[in-house]
C-alpha cells in the first residue's frame, strides 16, 4: 500500500486511480474516525485496470485505541514502583526491590506501548508507506528484551543472597504490607487490558505482565509472613528466585511472539498452508505463487499473493469477495492480489525466489 499526500481520499469517496499505474489507492486513517464498517481503512474494494494487477482490500476492525490504558496503567505502577523501592529499601528486602524491578519493566514495556500505539495511527506518506504501524511489534519486542535483562540482574543477587554466610535479617510485616498493596495495584491495571488482550499482542503483554506481578505479589506477602513464623531469612531470596521464573515464563512467549512478528513471520493464529488451500480452490484459479503473509503491526495481518486465472482474470466482484473471505476467515485485513493469465512466466513463482 502506497499513500501519496494527494491520494488521500475521505472514507466515503470513490478510489480514484493514477495514470499509467497499475493501482493506485491510500487509506484515510484517521484516528479519530471509527473503522467498523467494510469500508474502513481498508475497504473491501479493488483495483483491476486491464491488466493483471489487482488489489483488494477487507479491513473490519480499526486499531484498538488503548492508549488511555497505557498511560494510565504506566502512572500507576511507576507511583508504585517508587513507593516499592524505598520501602524495599528500609525492608532489606530482596524480593521487594525484585517486584519493583519487575514493576519498572513493565512500567517502560507500557510507556513503549503507548508511545507505539500513538505512532500507529499515523497516515502513511510517501517514505512510510504501511504508516508506524510495526512500531507496536518494536515495542513488544524491546518491553520484553527489558524484562529479560532487568530480571537477570535479580537472578543474580538472589543467589549471592541465598549462598550467603550471614542473611541479611528483613523486616517482615512492612514487606507484607506493600506487597499485598501489589496486589490491588497490578489486579486494577491488569484489568486496563482486559478487554483487547485477545487481540492484540501489546495489550496481551501488559495483561500478562501486571497479572503476573499481583501474583508475585502475593507470592512476596506470603513469603513475609512465614519468615518470622520459621525464621528461615533465606526464604526471601528463594522467593526471588520463583518471581525471576515467573517473569521469564511470562516473558519468553513474548519475547517468541514479537521476534517472529519483526522477523516478518506468519502470525501464529494464521496457517499459511490453509491460506494456500483456500486461494487454489476459488473457481479459475490455477496456480497460486508469491504468496506472503505477514503483520503490519500487532493486530493487522496483511497477504500478498500471484493467482494464476488463464480463463478469467478476476473480475472486481471476485476480487471484494476473496478479500471478504480472507478477512472473515483468517483475520487477514490487508490483501494484495496480483491476477495473471500464465502465459508469461512468472520469475517470483517459485518459492524460494522473494
Amino acid at each position: 500500500m502506497t499513500a501519496h499526500p494527494h491520494d488521500l481520499h475521505e472514507p466515503n469517496a470513490p478510489h480514484r486511480a493514477e495514470p499509467g499505474t497499475a493501482s493506485a489507492h491510500a487509506h484515510e486513517d484517521d484516528p479519530s474516525h471509527d473503522h467498523a464498517h467494510p469500508h474502513a481503512r481498508g475497504h473491501a474494494g479493488k483495483h483491476h485496470h486491464g491488466h493483471s494487477h489487482a488489489h483488494g482490500h477487507s479491513h473490519h476492525h480499526a486499531l484498538p485505541d488503548n492508549r488511555r490504558s497505557f498511560a494510565i496503567g504506566a502512572a500507576i505502577n511507576l507511583a508504585f514502583v517508587m513507593v516499592e523501592t524505598l520501602f524495599g529499601l528500609a525492608s532489606n528486602s530482596l524480593s521487594l526491590l525484585a517486584d519493583a524491578g519487575h514493576n519498572l519493566g513493565d512500567v517502560l514495556g507500557l510507556l513503549l506501548a503507548w508511545g507505539a500505539a500513538t505512532l500507529a495511527r499515523r497516515v502513511p506518506s510517501r517514505r512510510f508507506t504501511y504508516g508506524l504501524r510495526s512500531s507496536t511489534i518494536l515495542a513488544g519486542l524491546t518491553n520484553a528484551m527489558v524484562l529479560m535483562l532487568v530480571t537477570g540482574g535479580i537472578v543474580v543477587e538472589a543467589l549471592q543472597r541465598l549462598f550467603a554466610t550471614h542473611p541479611q535479617p528483613v523486616i517482615a510485616p512492612v514487606v507484607m504490607w506493600v506487597a499485598l498493596a501489589g496486589i490491588v495495584v497490578n489486579g486494577g491495571s491488569a484489568l486496563l487490558f482486559l478487554r483487547d488482550k485477545a487481540h492484540d499482542l501489546n495489550a496481551r503483554g501488559a495483561w500478562l505482565h501486571l497479572a503476573a506481578d499481583a501474583l508475585v505479589s502475593l507470592g512476596v506477602a506470603v513469603s513475609a509472613f512465614l519468615i518470622p513464623l520459621t525464621g528461615w531469612l533465606r526464604l526471601d531470596a528463594i522467593t526471588s528466585l520463583v518471581i525471576a521464573a515467573v517473569i521469564i515464563h511470562g516473558t519468553w512467549d513474548t519475547l517468541r511472539d514479537t521476534l517472529s512478528l519483526a522477523l516478518h513471520a506468519v502470525p501464529s493464529g494464521v496457517d499459511a498452508g490453509e491460506v494456500r488451500a483456500c486461494l487454489e480452490a476459488l473457481p479459475g484459479v490455477r496456480e497460486v505463487h508469491d504468496l506472503h503473509i505477514w503483520a503490519m503491526s500487532t493486530t493487522e495481518i496483511a497477504l500478498t499473493a500471484h493467482l494464476v486465472m488463464p480463463d478469467d482474470r478476476g473480475s472486481d466482484q471476485f476480487v471484494a469477495q476473496v478479500c471478504e473471505r480472507l478477512s472473515s476467515e483468517f483475520g487477514i485485513v490487508h490483501a494484495t492480489l496480483q491476477i495473471e493469465g500464465g502465459s508469461v512466466p512468472c520469475a517470483l513463482a517459485p518459492e524460494t525466489v522473494v
